[in-house]
């Protein structure tokens, strides 16, 4: 069974990111967490992961439209496979924990590909393993990106 292939376009205009860093680092955090995946996800069935990075206006229509639910969100993650990610919230959190909005955008990348591999964050017990798991992938996945692994 072959991963899926995974695309990240940005598609807001009020945070300046390097898009060609984010699109090599998706693509070793999708190796990552491949890995971990659970038997019975989703993202076994992917072949193509689309990432948008949105604004927090777009984000906002999207979460009513598929979750009714008002507001901006940080990243919506849909069964098909689509991971929309809010680069303006990326960067409020940043601001929050005095942390670069492109990391922000990478815990949210792979927060994305952690429910298409079949993680939960809706009871406590399971949020705490999802957090635990997406916090490996993070340093695992920023270690390769400074030792200029693609």
């Amino acid at each position: 069974m072959d991963r899926p292939h995974i695309h990240v376009r940005n598609a807001q205009r009020t945070i300046s990111l390097n898009l060609r860093s984010l699109q090599c680092f998706a693509a070793n955090a999708l190796d990552l967490v491949w890995q971990r995946r659970c038997a019975a996800s989703e993202i076994a069935s992917l072949s193509d992961i689309p990432v948008s990075i949105v604004s927090d206006r777009r984000i906002a229509q999207l979460h009513e439209q598929f979750c009714d639910v008002r507001g901006p969100t940080d990243v919506l993650t849909f069964q098909h496979g689509e991971i929309v990610i809010s680069a303006e919230a990326a960067a409020r959190q940043g601001r929050a924990f005095r942390s670069p909005v492109e990391r922000e955008i990478r815990l949210y990348l792979i927060h994305g590909l952690l429910h298409l591999a079949g993680y939960d964050d809706t009871r406590p017990r399971a949020r705490a393993v999802m957090q635990r798991v997406q916090r490996s992938v993070l340093d695992s996945a920023l270690e390769q990106e400074r030792g200029g692994v693609v």
